[in-house]
């Protein structure tokens, strides 16, 4: 079957027989805009054994779709076709954001936040960016994150070749880590997973959308601490999730907790300056605790 004969078997549309563009989509996958009888679709491609990947990532729109709070492209279909995998989804068009929309955003997410589990963790794995995420339910939110995450990331980066001082301190840090969450009881709270600045846009109607999540259930400060990591979210967003949900005092530091994965998981898929990066996160964090 033909990649074209697969998109439209699993969108149920006319696609035309080859894209008419290539889009921006991030850095792992080669992303189109295709047209369709019925309209465009943004179509996803990668090699047939990252198939799994893009299961997951339609999953978890699926999971943030059903929360009924910000919207999310709606996934029309995903297969295999020869040597590719594809995801096909909604084709969106994106405005400008504002202040207006960056509120809307806070608002939202707050509302989805809300939206609970049982455990911690979600029903399956997935990734973040391309590296495997670990999501197998925990009641206990400290052990998830240390075992689930950062041990993770540091057990990955040592097999990278950055054994040494950046897993001993790690590893203490993981020990310590407990410390951060004594006046700080987290609820399983639908996170995003992945929300710095270029994964969320406005819709033509100037609405807030979100988007490539890396979707599972944890502490809600997890997805505002990445918002800080990068960049693209301005004060209207924070005063109006504030507004809408306050953070619990000591936030600032879980903050550097919680960005200290995604800093870890930089340095395994990209190496250089992220070392340094880590290290000197791990650092500031140990020197906060007891020892």
């Amino acid at each position: 079957m033909t990649l074209t004969d697969a998109l439209s078997a699993a969108t149920g549309r006319h696609v035309a027989a080859g894209p008419e563009t290539a889009v921006g989509g991030g850095s792992i996958n080669v992303c189109h805009r295709w047209p369709s009888r019925e309209g465009p679709l943004f179509v996803k491609l990668a090699r047939r054994e990252h198939a799994s990947m893009f299961e997951a990532e339609a999953a978890g729109l699926e999971e943030l779709a059903r929360a009924q709070a910000l919207r999310v492209p709606r996934v029309l279909g995903r297969g295999e076709a020869g040597a590719q995998a594809f995801l096909a989804l909604e084709w969106l068009v994106f405005g400008g954001t504002t202040a207006r929309s960056e509120r809307r955003l806070g608002e939202l997410l707050a509302v989805q936040h809300r939206v609970g589990a049982e455990c911690f963790g979600w029903h399956r794995d997935n990734t973040i960016g391309c590296t495997p995420q670990v999501n197998t339910p925990d009641r206990d939110w400290v052990r998830f994150y240390v075992e689930r995450r950062l041990r993770f990331q540091l057990d990955l980066a040592s097999r990278k070749g950055h054994a040494g001082l950046l897993t001993e301190r790690g590893g203490l840090l993981c020990e310590r880590a407990g410390q951060f969450f004594v006046d700080h009881r987290p609820v399983p709270s639908l996170l995003h997973g992945d929300l710095w600045g270029g994964n969320w846009a406005t819709d033509a109607e100037g609405q807030p959308v979100i988007f490539d999540p890396a979707v599972y259930f944890g502490d809600r400060e997890a997805d505002l601490a990445m918002t800080h990591l990068f960049g693209g979210f301005g004060a209207p967003f924070y005063e109006a999730y504030a507004a809408a949900w306050p953070l619990d005092p000591g936030e600032p530091e879980r903050r550097t907790l919680y960005n200290l994965y995604h800093v870890l998981n930089h340095l395994n898929l990209f190496g250089g300056g992220y070392l340094r990066q880590a290290q000197s996160m791990i650092d500031r964090l140990l020197a906060l605790t007891q020892g």
